[in-house]
């Protein structure tokens, strides 16, 4: 279907029965959207979500069920319609030959039992609309799996019991929407570069587990696994199941020499529960719980490298931010936990912080993303994700906002994160440098300076190489810090100078 406007052309075309896994269509879409002539794109199932969110981009969408890939570009001619297209069925194909051979080519399991029963897996990886995820897990674990929920919108009570089953079966539960693992050398999710060591990672924090990595490696020490719970094990609810089941798991591990359990601020009887649960176990646990009087992800590193008896380095920053006048901070996160982190440094010593996260309810932000006084801003959250890729992967609505920001005559200050690693954007310093560049002179045309603070988290190792996007982010007018936690302390002292 095709519908031809004054300025642009556009196509929504139905493929009936193309199943493609939603995580695999995000980048598709992506891809397809770089391609000159392409203004917007948009490849997904025709979920109800999904249909929304094409809707809402200003598309007409014909009757479709879950079972179609909707194809939807909007172009600056028709005569761009082949390239687009072209580029639609090459991003698709070069998704599924991560998976398959061509000289091999099997038909796919359409049920985790029938793909079971064909590999012998021990650990599954689901990630399937969120309504289909718990069925998927509960056959994993009933067949004796471990299993890593990629997916979100899993009904917490089908959390809760998809966990006790587990702990009924001797089995780990990581997720629903657990993004980062690490398990037997191998990557899952977003996932940073590792060498083995002596340090084995719970996390129900997806940056905040990579944030530990980077430091610990950057310090020479390495992992046994990083096993991720999803970010509401440690709520009240669910009582820290998932969390309980992987500190057995890397206890039972010889080469463990140090548990670190690293979390969004948790509930407070959760805490105190695994504490004493860490008691019972022969290897020593360290906690890197955020919250209110507790240690920065920065400081939970330095105390695990003290208890392993290794130096601390001088953690790295690349830069110097531009002087400054005052005015107000701004932060543009892609990480939650990151801006956890920072809002809580922010909050102790600016004051409060408004946020789509908020440590206090009372500070949650509208819609328009802006306010009078501090605001931290997480563009990973799940509402500003809907339909769209993770700005890990993606940063265009933070680039955009950058833009807005800039703009703003209060604005003196920005704290933002880059987080590399496998499954992120391959080399996010390639639009983000230009965008610092660009938001530098917006303010200088008005007669500011800003000040740009950016936490870099990976390691050598990640496929975007650390070293190269500090460098190409410093030489863009940002300082850049290997620490999120020294990022943030550096902006607050830049603003407590400027005052």
């Amino acid at each position: 279907m095709t519908d031809s406007g004054s300025t642009h052309f556009e196509h929504v075309e139905l493929r009936p029965g193309a199943y493609a896994d939603s995580v695999a269509l995000l980048q598709v879409s992506k891809d397809v959207a770089a391609v000159p002539g392409v203004l917007a794109a948009q490849v997904s199932m025709a979920t109800e979500l999904n249909l929304d969110v094409i809707a809402g981009m200003g598309f007409t969408i014909p009757e479709a069920s879950p079972n179609d890939m909707v194809v939807a570009v909007r172009l600056s001619s028709e005569a761009d319609l082949a390239s687009a297209l072209a580029a639609v069925d090459e991003a698709i194909a070069a998704t599924r030959r991560h998976t398959s051979s061509s000289e091999d080519v099997e038909v796919p399991s359409r049920t985790t039992a029938s793909a079971l029963k064909r590999s012998g897996a021990k650990l599954v990886v689901i990630s399937v609309p969120g309504a289909s995820a718990t069925t998927e897990a509960a056959d994993a674990i009933l067949d004796g799996s471990d299993v890593m929920i990629f997916s979100d919108n899993v009904p917490l009570e089908e959390e809760i019991a998809l966990k006790q089953l587990a702990q009924s079966h001797d089995a780990l539960v990581m997720g629903p929407d657990c993004g980062t693992a690490v398990v037997n050398g191998v990557g899952l999710g977003f996932a940073n570069t590792m060498r083995p060591g002596p340090v084995g990672i719970v996390a129900a924090s997806g940056t905040g587990c990579q944030q530990l990595l980077a430091l610990l490696d950057y310090a020479n020490v390495g992992i046994t696994a990083a096993l991720g719970v999803g970010g509401r094990d440690l709520s009240s609810q669910v009582k820290g199941l998932s969390t309980k089941q992987a500190m057995l798991r890397l206890d039972a591990d010889p080469k463990t020499d140090l548990i670190v359990v690293v979390s969004k601020p948790p509930a407070s009887e959760v805490a105190q529960d695994l504490k004493a649960f860490a008691q019972t176990l022969s290897t020593p646990v360290q906690f890197a719980l955020l919250g209110a009087g507790q240690p920065n992800l920065t400081e939970a590193a330095e105390r695990a490298l003290n208890e392993l008896g290794q130096s601390v380095p001088e953690w790295p920053s690349w830069g110097t931010p531009q002087s400054s006048g005052s005015g107000y901070l701004r932060g543009l996160f892609s990480g939650g936990t990151l801006c956890d982190e920072a809002m809580i440094m922010a909050q102790e010593t600016a004051g409060p912080v408004w946020s789509n996260i908020p440590l206090d309810e009372s500070h949650r932000i509208d819609s328009s993303l802006e306010t009078n006084g501090t605001v931290m801003i997480d563009f990973g959250s799940d509402e500003m994700t809907q339909g769209r890729a993770h700005p890990m992967i993606d940063g265009t609505i933070r680039l955009e906002h950058l833009a807005k920001v800039a703009a703003n005559p209060q604005v003196r200050f920005v704290l933002m994160d880059i987080v590399l690693g496998h499954g992120a954007d391959a080399d996010p310093a390639a639009s983000l440098a230009p965008a610092i560049t660009a938001a530098h002179d917006t303010a200088r045309a008005d007669g500011r300076e800003l000040s740009i603070v950016l936490a870099c988290v990976g390691t050598s190792g990640d496929p975007q190489d650390l070293a190269t996007q500090a460098e190409t982010l410093a030489a863009a007018g940002a300082e850049v810090h290997l620490s999120n936690a020294r990022a943030t302390a550096r902006v607050l002292s830049l603003m407590e100078n400027a005052s």
